[in-house]
């Protein structure tokens, strides 16, 4: 069970992943890319239970802040295209 523990060279490649800067800070891109990069790592299943908990908690926060992107990109193409329509 140590072994799992021990296995630094993953855990510090990747180590930036979980705690990285506040979610809510992030860019659309990325926080995109983040998510790319915590998916590929649980999918690789060598993380510790703890580490892919953490991993699971910031991806869940990544892609809830993409959507929140997405909700305001439509939002705005939604209101230019309706001022759009009107105006004319």
């Amino acid at each position: 069970m140590a072994d799992a523990r021990t296995d630094s060279p993953s855990a510090e490649r990747t180590d930036s992943a979980a705690p990285g800067p506040s979610v809510s800070e992030l860019s659309y891109e990325q926080a995109r890319d983040e998510l790319v990069r915590v998916v590929s790592e649980l999918e690789q299943g060598s993380s510790t239970l703890e580490r892919s908990l953490a991993l699971w908690e910031r991806g869940e926060a990544l892609a809830a802040r993409c959507e929140e992107w997405l909700i305001g990109a439509r939002a705005r193409l939604d209101a230019a295209r309706s001022g759009g329509s009107s105006a004319g």
